[in-house]
């Protein structure tokens, strides 16, 4: 497989060199050069996850890879189902919060943990990543206990639910996690300056565990056909699909899965007050503002990294950008969404019910709708309970780690100090 730097597409890499590396020259982000088209796609449709995944990501990655090295890894990887819930007539729920950690990340992070295994070579490896909520956890998870790979996760503190921090600043031994006194985009900026920095890049092997890694975002793709496979037959022509946005590394995945030949008529980019994107394709105009904090925090991001792939997907597939949705939804609106789901029979978090909302304003007759849930409704307890006025039981995983106490240091906005401590 080859990748090259969509800011210097002269700097070209493989699959290998793509996961330990993370970012290109210049932060730039790393793309396949070929995306091929699958066939037989109802054959794959007929497949259970695990299988139909190890012959999509083989097919993308190639030989690179020996086949039997890459299905241990997916069966390692994707050790938890994807359900596809009906929660109205030609409105679906994609479930992507069972695995371990309760968030869709746990399928990158997963799957990124076994790929860096499995090219990482001898020399150490320092994972340094930011999160505005669910990556924290799924890469802590996904990495806790590995030999000779050391985890930083920069989180934005205070602006992360509690039950999120619990579960991944509780860990401790090769996981360490730094609450930065600033927001999401500030700690992502953190990251950008230490791959900038070629002396600590490689003193210490820094690499990337965000939706940035090439390996995470591939994983994404899988369930994506998950989704569809489980749809009734007569229902898969017309099929729009609605994603929580806020890095659109997720958007990314579905928009590649589109490219490989899954039937998705179109895709809705589904945000919260930070509506950058939403802004742009109705003005042209990319214009971030200041990053405003929201009951749907992971999405709390002005400045998305992943949408330089967007643009390159719909320049090399002679897509129009004007055929991509997108709305938002403010706090007040998700409430009242979460509160409308509810009376119908399903509970959801703040990220899943922006992206029903917004599904359902845009859906037309005749299509069948599926809106990512990309966390379970107890990692945001406090929120849910209080806007649905009931009680949430903590699953298992949630109740163990909310008992623990937190290992975090705290640090400013500081590079210098992030420097140090990265090689301490």
């Amino acid at each position: 497989m080859n990748l090259y730097n969509i800011k210097h597409p002269e700097q070209q890499v493989n699959f290998a060199q793509a996961v330990r590396q993370g970012l290109g020259k210049e932060q730039g982000l790393f793309f396949p050069q070929i995306i091929p088209q699958l066939s037989h796609i109802n054959e794959l449709l007929n497949l259970p996850l695990v299988e139909r995944s190890q012959k999509i990501l083989s097919a993308i990655i190639g030989d690179e890879i020996p086949s039997e090295t890459l299905n241990v890894m997916v069966k390692n990887a994707f050790t938890f189902q994807a359900p596809l819930e009906k929660v109205e007539e030609d409105i679906y729920a994609l479930e992507l919060f069972h695995g371990p950690t309760l968030a869709f990340k746990d399928f990158g992070g997963r799957f990124m943990a076994q790929a860096l295994a499995a090219v990482r070579g001898d020399g150490k490896i320092t994972i340094l990543t930011a999160t505005s909520g669910d990556t924290g956890a799924a890469v802590a998870h996904a990495f806790y206990g590995l030999e000779n790979i050391n985890v930083v996760i920069l989180y934005p503190k205070g602006k992360i639910s509690p039950l999120q921090e619990k579960l991944f600043c509780t860990l401790g031994g090769n996981i360490r996690t730094v609450a930065i006194n600033g927001d999401f985009d500030a700690c992502q900026a953190l990251v950008k300056q230490a791959f900038d920095d070629a002396t600590l890049r490689e003193a210490i092997g820094l690499n990337s565990a965000n939706s940035i890694n090439i390996s995470r975002l591939l994983a994404q793709i899988c369930y994506y056909f998950e989704a569809v496979a489980q749809l009734p037959k007569e229902k898969r022509d017309n099929v729009v699909i609605s994603v929580p946005s806020g890095n659109f590394g997720n958007l990314t995945a579905g928009l590649i899965a589109k490219t490989l030949g899954l039937p998705i008529k179109r895709f809705i980019a589904s945000t919260n007050a930070n509506d950058t994107v939403p802004r742009y394709l109705q003005s042209g105009e990319w214009a971030p503002k200041a990053t405003v904090a929201t009951l749907s925090n992971a999405m709390d991001v002005s400045r998305p990294n992943n949408w330089p792939r967007v643009e390159e997907l719909f320049k090399r597939n002679g897509w129009n950008l004007a055929e991509l949705g997108a709305g938002m939804l403010t706090d007040t609106q998700t409430e009242e969404t979460l509160k409308a789901m509810h009376k119908i029979g399903y509970v959801c978090e703040p990220h899943g019910a922006i992206a029903y909302q917004v599904l359902k304003d845009q859906l037309n007759a005749g299509e069948t709708g599926i809106f990512l849930c990309t966390a379970h409704p107890a990692k945001f307890k406090e929120s849910v309970e209080r806007i649905l006025n009931l009680e949430l039981p903590l699953p298992e995983t949630l109740d163990k780690h909310n008992k623990l106490t937190l290992l975090s240091d705290e640090m400013d906005n500081d590079f210098a100090q992030l420097r140090a401590y990265l090689l301490k």
